[in-house]
């Protein structure tokens, strides 16, 4: 998110415009936490991970009382516009928002390592979570090729199989679970089954956590009975997936994400976010991205099945 804390805030002055950063999201908002931002401000931030302005979920401003106040101070700071830069919640906040206060443009920038946004092909932090991931699990794959172990990486991905569809690629799991396709665990003994035959040494499988089955520890209880020959282990991966360096790709992004939003505001935009599509910056309705759901290439999961005999 620094990268595009930094494009919002540079471009912004080069317009001759000010800039206040606000502190812990919405929460911020409320209790006025900002401070005001200067080219220097941003100035070596690029290589670290998360954000300098830090983030906060906000229950008070769920409520229209605490939306009222977090108006006002924006008023008081004489904000004529705000860039939000976050995932579902953080955009759906922004719409209610400019639902109920009109002159106040929010524009939308998504920032969620689950990269399950709707209406843009990438989101901010995904390539960074993605690359964590896969250097972990080339990792495990050494263990599990020597000692003839059958690992379940559980990585994140509550409600979507990004990170597990596309990590399993580039890591040649054997097998991929994901929540929004039903019934692959019920056809995980069949393919186990068939990688006996063919004597092989050792099996990743990829679960996302919120996978229907309940998890990679649930997964690897029901496999183990009927597999002795596999020393089964889980490996939950965990929270090392929000954090680290952001990768080259990443820092680009947000970076042109940052710009782009500022871009919109000159442009007299409001309510609508700033994405990716075929690799260009594009505005979508903040409506749209938070009506829509994203949904997974079908082929991948096809091309999984192939690669993995």
């Amino acid at each position: 998110m620094n990268s595009a804390i930094r494009g919002v805030t540079r471009t912004a002055i080069y317009y001759g415009l000010q800039v206040v950063g606000i502190r812990h999201g919405y929460h911020g908002m409320i209790h006025n936490d900002m401070v005001e931002l200067q080219a220097n401000s941003v100035s070596d931030i690029l290589d670290r991970g998360g954000t300098i302005l830090k983030t906060a979920r906000s229950k008070e401003f769920m409520e229209p009382e605490g939306r009222r106040l977090a108006y006002e101070n924006l008023k008081a700071r004489e904000v004529d516009a705000v860039v939000v830069i976050g995932g579902d919640g953080s955009l759906t906040g922004a719409r209610v928002f400019c639902d109920e206060y009109f002159d106040i443009p929010f524009i939308g920038i998504p920032g969620t390592i689950d990269n399950d946004i709707y209406g843009t092909d990438y989101t901010i932090g995904y390539d960074t979570a993605l690359n964590t991931v896969v250097e972990a699990v080339d990792k495990i794959r050494d263990t599990a090729g020597s000692h003839n172990r059958l690992f379940f990486v559980e990585v994140m991905g509550r409600d979507a199989g990004f990170i597990a569809l596309n990590s399993g690629i580039a890591c040649g799991a054997e097998a991929i679970l994901i929540p929004e396709v039903h019934g692959e665990a019920r056809n995980l003994k069949e393919y186990l089954q068939k990688g006996n035959k063919r004597k092989k040494s050792s099996n990743i499988i990829i679960v996302a956590e919120g996978d229907e089955s309940g998890g990679a520890f649930a997964i690897a209880e029901s496999v183990k009975e009927d597999f002795s020959n596999y020393d089964v282990r889980v490996s939950v991966l965990g929270h090392i997936q929000r954090g680290g360096t952001p990768s080259a790709y990443d820092r680009v992004s947000g970076s042109k994400l940052g710009y782009a939003a500022v871009e919109a505001l000159m442009d007299d935009q409001k309510s609508v976010m700033v994405g990716f599509h075929n690799g260009e910056t594009d505005l979508v309705p903040f409506r749209k991205v938070i009506k829509l759901k994203k949904k997974v290439d079908p082929e991948k999961m096809q091309m999984v099945e192939i690669l993995s005999v």
